[in-house]
């Protein structure tokens, strides 16, 4: 029997069913993060101070990212159990950051970066390649997640090799983006 037929067959979602969720979760988030985007104050609720969101934001990320590290170091180490507490609150964070980042750019002012000089082209590189990867982190960390659950322990490594780079760059260039842009944050 097949590994699709099995995890359907335990009650699981089929391989087919698990990429239908999977991307059209992350397909939905991504919409509505770009619709808010470049609809800035689309659903504005009066009275509702974001201003100190951004710093949240890069706090999330900063926690995010020592976490990613302390789990690839936990799971080079074998420490399997400490390695997912560790990752669940990864996960954790980044659907926190997700869902206030989303509350954020529905209802603050645009900002623009007024940087000169050789910081501008870092900023928009960096910002540019964050602004990229950031959709490719959820269908990846989705895919980990739920491989792991599964106990899919090879297809979850399989998967891992390549969203703990991403996810730990986005992570990071998130922080980054954040110290370059403060000074110039309206509110």
């Amino acid at each position: 029997m097949t590994e699709q037929r099995v995890a359907g067959s335990r009650g699981g979602l089929s391989e087919r069913m698990l990429a239908v969720v999977v991307y059209g979760l992350s397909a939905a988030v991504c919409l509505l993060v770009l619709v808010l985007v470049t609809s800035p104050r689309l659903l504005v609720i009066e009275g509702l101070d974001v201003s100190g969101l951004p710093a949240f934001h890069a706090a999330l990320n900063g926690t995010t990212a020592i976490l990613l590290l302390a789990g690839y170091m936990l799971i080079r180490s074998r420490r399997i159990s400490s390695h997912r507490m560790v990752m669940v609150g990864a996960f954790t964070l980044s659907c926190v950051f997700l869902i206030s980042y989303v509350m954020y750019h529905s209802q603050a002012p645009e900002s623009s970066f007024g940087g000169v000089g050789w910081i501008r082209p870092a900023y928009f590189f960096v910002l540019i390649s964050h602004i990229a990867l950031a959709p490719v982190v959820l269908p990846l960390a989705l895919y980990a997640v739920i491989r792991a659950l599964r106990g899919e322990f090879p297809r979850h490594r399989r998967v891992a090799r390549w969203t703990f780079p991403v996810w730990l760059y986005v992570s990071v260039t998130g922080v980054i983006v954040y110290l370059m842009m403060a000074p110039y944050y309206e509110f």
